[in-house]
């Protein structure tokens, strides 16, 4: 469970008292702008105090998702979203779906799996919404849509203890690797826009609007470790080749290269 900027001590403290409710122990909180280990805190998780003890402290969401493969993230827009909307059940399901190896003997990808709940007051931006790969909404009353945190997060968690590992996905799905971890897909990005910007596709002043464009391109199709890797591979080897002026011969070729 991931909160992003939470405001409300009284919030985080019930959410630390539904994660231990539902049997999740891994609550991490990206800059949080209230005393999360604060008597308020306190009391709003009785009993689930450690949890708010243990929390881990993040600066930014990227980095509170380093380690994760399959990401879903909170919204209650009900339009112009990064990413297609899911329902609770699909995102869920999708989320709950165990780690797969990948093709060939490869290692298994990330086990690491995170719930991204946005602040009380304006939820997540776009920018954040395309760190997940899925989004899902909760189906309100249209008249008042809008959850307090702790409530969304109670929703939700009950919903994800009733899915059982064991449960087959759907007959359509085909078996795939699981996705790469959102540390491994943001250094491929990187090394991406730097060739990008090297070669005068992008532009400084559009740069941004661009890669989230590629960046939600990526999250659509959840590339495995393998793929992620492919990807980088070729991604640096076209970044040396345009700073030499020449091809034919591998960033492991060169003389000058350092490690």
């Amino acid at each position: 469970m991931v909160l992003v900027e939470p405001s409300g001590a009284l919030n985080v403290g019930s959410v630390a008292r539904v994660c231990a409710n539902f049997g999740v122990s891994d609550l991490r909180l990206v800059a949080p702008r209230c005393d999360h280990l604060g008597e308020e805190a306190r009391r709003m998780a009785v009993h689930a105090a450690g949890l708010l003890e243990g929390a881990a402290l993040f600066t930014s969401l990227t980095e509170a998702l380093a380690d994760c493969g399959r990401v879903v993230a909170t919204t209650g827009r009900c339009s112009g979203e990064p990413l297609p909307l899911q329902t609770l059940d699909a995102a869920l399901r999708w989320l709950r779906q165990p780690p797969r190896g990948e093709p060939q003997d490869r290692p298994a990808a990330p086990t690491s799996r995170a719930l991204v709940f946005g602040r009380e007051d304006r939820g997540l931006s776009n920018a954040e919404l395309l760190q997940a790969g899925r989004l899902l909404s909760l189906d309100t009353a249209a008249a008042y849509a809008s959850l307090n945190l702790a409530q969304a997060a109670a929703v939700v968690l009950h919903h994800w203890h009733g899915l059982r590992d064991d449960q087959p996905p759907p007959a359509a799905a085909q078996p795939q690797a699981d996705p790469c971890a959102r540390g491994v897909l943001e250094a491929l990005l990187g090394d991406a826009e730097q060739l990008l910007l090297a070669v005068g596709f992008l532009h400084p002043h559009t740069a941004a609007a661009r890669m989230a464009k590629l960046r939600a391109l990526l999250q659509r199709a959840q590339v495995s470790t393998a793929e992620a890797a492919l990807l980088r591979g070729m991604v640096r080897q076209l970044r040396w080749a345009s700073t030499r002026g020449r091809t034919g011969t591998s960033v492991g070729d060169d003389p000058e290269r350092t490690p």
